[in-house]
């Protein structure tokens, strides 16, 4: 889809073309920098709104308690204690 630059002009044509990183690139550096501004205020709010909604993967209490077998019969301090000892 392609539209032209003034809303009232509002053209859509049903071509597709494949865009490259680079094409955006040179659109931006041809907008005066207000419209880029409007652009950045327009990508970040997008930004924002995924950035919300999107679910973390993991959360670090879910490691909460893992690997307490390891340390079941041990007393901290005594363990802390002979650690300390050992730097020296």
């Amino acid at each position: 889809m392609r539209y032209s630059k003034k809303k009232e002009d509002l053209l859509m044509t049903t071509e597709k073309t494949s865009l490259t990183f680079d094409d955006y690139v040179r659109g931006i550096q041809s907008l005066r920098p207000e419209e880029q501004l409007s652009l950045v205020e327009i990508i970040s709010a997008r930004l924002k709104k995924f950035i919300k909604h999107k679910k973390p993967k993991h959360n670090v209490m879910e490691l909460e308690g893992l690997g307490a077998h390891i340390w079941k019969d041990i007393e901290a301090q005594q363990y802390v204690t002979t650690e300390r000892k050992s730097w020296d």
